[in-house]
């Protein structure tokens, strides 16, 4: 194939693809660009047809620091376990492109997309989508293209909505909409809002449509090119899974049998009938049938479960667990559920049960993220494990997978606008929420029992967020939106809309569609539905936990924030860092310099307040007037110095020592003696004089010994007439006489 560039402008950026240069063993590849943000996205198809009875889609995002001229941190130097934000892109990619497969589709897929350039400018995630779509097309691969994503921002000033904003115009957004599927619908969707009213949002996700639509337009213009160097792309043939009309038939014969077994509010006992209804279905068919039709088998008992539970919601209105379509499950709430932590709060809703904990640190201990953005790191932390055990199975437990990245991101998302500034709160913020239980809706669930944590941890969020997960069942020509999904109506259902926020407006949303005719009225539904269901959750959790508690706990650090001169930072370090760790270890607390002079001091039952104490004794400057109890520290013939604050010594002089004449400062002082003391003079190189208050009575003078050998003088008239002109001023020491000269004659 011959290379094949398109370049074009929309919405005030500059965009190209192109392919036939890179990569040409690939069953397709597209090189698109951003500005100067570069990706290269490649898809390769197996060439046999798996024997799975789901589609096998792999997607992965390569994130190369060369992008941005770094060379990886760690001892191997090379790019090694993807970062978090790689992850979440990776995932962001799969969504939109596994529901264009046609069903049936066995060939294992493999789309790797791998960052070349990151512009610092540009962001390099959303234009991975329009890669995917493009070498899909040029590479013959049946699916429902072109598809596109784009990101939608707000511009805080004048309100207008910006398409694929740059990482600066992001910065003074108060959104962050990604939108990906066709020309005709949307298929994924992910959003950050400060608080944005539903119908705001509604209007970006229509202002998102468009902007989709005309990428993919220039997505087309780029394949007639690409047909009109190279000739028209020739479309693969893959063998795809055909339904079976005998084993359809015959499983779907089973249909009241299916309906009535999944009428069970409890999902165990739920999944127990099931599985007992689909053993006996099976055994209805002989052991060769069996063999040769395993995969069909497993397809259509699959589908008659999927058309059952959907056929009772469209014809019935009710659901498995009878619940009406717009009924939240019974809640229970309890913040404050674990002793010592810092934050807590269990939060369960029908079978979902997550328990959430938060921890508050320094701010020094602020995540720092290795990444191709231009992002350093982040001070609220939220993490989310779905171990094997809330869901009844076994399985390993390790590093987190994509879902948990994912739902942990989306809880982040949609507290993060709630988050209080390092001004008016001063700690690094993590939450941990752990699935205890799950049958559906455990992100949502995590985003309510994490607003409790943080109310009990004495947070001062802005608002509590609530979130709840909607649902959509499009059947018959009939359609039904779902109020808080369980597990079998977001596997078996068409959308996975979650949609968290304040009393305020949104904060985050997440969508995952199936369904290509959502249309703008569909999706108004669920956005008031979903206000009437987090409005209802968050009355509950309002009941028990009204505010966040005044005050952190006992259990937590108490920051102390203070400031002090840039030029005094040296002497609280000390030498090679001697004085803050002796601060440190005397008193237990944990001091953070900032180089603008901030100290941020923690630690528990007053170890802060002691650190505090001492900074402020090390940079204070003593000022005439102030009385203070020093300990002698050293003594000279003319005084004794007296240490004032650690590290600020002034000098009482021998005059001052006692009331009456010293003639040796030990006669009065010693080392280590305390003394009160006043600054009676500070000059201007900070030299202190000081005074002693309440001054005892000098020692009486001993009699002088005469040195051995010494001559008594005996005093003769006219002596005191006889002092040169070179005496000691103010002493009556005479200078040795000089000899007359004599001169001769």
């Amino acid at each position: 194939m011959a290379k094949v560039t398109h370049e074009f402008d929309l919405y005030g950026k500059h965009y190209a693809l192109e392919t036939g240069e890179l990569a040409k063993q690939a069953t397709g590849a597209c090189l698109v660009k951003c500005g100067d943000s570069t990706v290269l996205v490649t898809v390769v198809v197996s060439k046999e047809r798996r024997d799975y009875d789901f589609f096998p889609l792999t997607v992965d995002y390569n994130e190369k620091m060369y992008a941005v001229g770094r060379i990886p941190g760690g001892y191997l130097k090379r790019e090694a376990r993807p970062s978090e934000k790689a992850t979440l892109t990776a995932r962001m990619i799969d969504r939109p492109l596994r529901p264009s497969f046609p069903d049936g589709f066995r060939n294992e897929v493999q789309v790797v997309a791998t960052s070349l350039v990151a512009d610092q400018i540009n962001s390099v995630d959303t234009i991975c989508i329009m890669g995917a779509s493009a070498a899909l097309t040029v590479g013959g691969v049946p699916f429902e293209g072109p598809l596109a994503c784009v990101r939608i921002g707000r511009d805080r000033d004048t309100g207008e909505f910006i398409v694929n904003p740059t990482y600066e115009e992001r910065d003074n957004s108060d959104l962050d909409l990604e939108l990906a599927g066709s020309a005709t619908f949307i298929s994924m969707l992910e959003a950050g809002a400060e608080e944005i009213s539903e119908e705001d949002m509604l209007a970006a996700m229509a202002f998102g449509q468009e902007a989709i639509a005309a990428f993919c337009e220039e997505q087309k213009r780029f394949f007639e090119k690409v047909e009109q160097v190279n000739g028209p792309i020739a479309m693969r043939q893959y063998e795809l899974d055909e339904p079976i009309p005998e084993v359809h038939e015959r499983v779907f014969a089973h249909y009241d049998e299916m309906s009535a077994a999944l009428k069970d509010a409890d999902k165990a006992s739920r999944i127990a009938n099931v599985e007992a209804l689909k053993a006996s279905i099976m055994a209805e068919f002989s052991e060769e049938e069996r063999l040769a039709w395993s995969r069909a088998l497993a397809v259509e008992l699959k589908g008659l479960e999927k058309h059952a539970m959907r056929m009772m919601v469209v014809e019935t209105g009710e659901r498995v667990d009878g619940r009406a379509a717009d009924e939240v499950r019974p809640l229970f709430v309890k913040p404050d559920y674990l002793p010592l932590v810092h934050g807590s709060g269990l939060f369960q809703r029908g079978q979902t049960q997550v328990l959430s904990i938060a921890t508050l640190g320094m701010l020094n201990e602020w995540q720092r993220l290795d990444t191709i953005e231009p992002v350093d790191g982040k001070r609220y932390i939220h993490h989310y494990n779905f171990p094997p055990f809330c869901t009844g199975e076994t399985g390993r437990i390790g590093s987190p997978k994509r879902r948990e990245l994912g739902h942990g991101a989306l809880a982040e998302r949609a507290l993060l606008p709630v988050i209080p500034s390092e001004e008016e709160f001063p700690y690094t913020i993590r939450v941990v929420s752990e699935v205890m239980e799950s049958n559906g809706s455990s992100s949502m669930a995590s985003t309510c029992g994490s607003t409790l944590a943080l109310m009990d941890a004495g947070v001062p969020i802005k608002r509590p967020v609530s979130g709840v997960a909607m649902g959509l069942i499009q059947e018959g020509g009939k359609t039904v939106v779902l109020t808080d999904i369980q597990g079998l109506e977001d596997f078996l259902g068409d959308m996975d809309f979650k949609v968290c926020g304040t009393t305020k407006g949104i904060t985050a949303m997440q969508m995952d569609n199936k369904a290509t005719g959502l249309t703008p009225e569909i999706l108004r539904n669920a956005l008031m539905q979903a206000h009437e269901g987090r409005m209802f959750i968050l009355d509950a959790m309002l009941d028990k936990i009204p505010a966040p508690r005044e005050t952190t706990k006992d259990s937590a650090p108490q920051i102390i924030t203070i400031t002090i001169p840039v030029d005094k930072i040296r002497e609280v370090i000390g030498s090679g860092g001697k004085v803050i760790r002796g601060i440190q270890d005397d008193t237990g607390a944990t001091i953070d310099i900032q180089e603008d002079g901030t100290i941020f001091i923690a630690g528990t039952n007053g170890a802060g307040e002691a650190a505090a104490e001492r900074i402020k004794a090390i940079v204070k400057v003593p000022e005439v007037g102030e009385e203070y109890t020093g300990r002698v520290v050293g003594i000279q013939a003319f005084g004794a110095f007296v240490e004032l604050l650690p590290g600020k010594d002034g000098l009482l002089h021998i005059s001052r020592v006692a009331q009456g004449r010293v003639d040796k400062v030990e006669d009065v002082l010693n080392i280590g003696d305390e003394v009160r003391v006043k600054v009676i003079e500070v000059d201007e190189k900070g030299k202190i004089s000081l005074d002693r208050l309440d001054k005892p009575e000098a020692p009486a003078a001993a009699p002088r010994k005469r040195a051995e050998g010494e001559q008594r003088r005996t005093r003769r008239p006219g002596d005191s007439n006889r002092r040169s002109s070179g005496s000691d001023e103010g002493t009556g020491t005479a200078q040795k006489r000089q000899p007359r000269r004599h001169h001769e004659g």
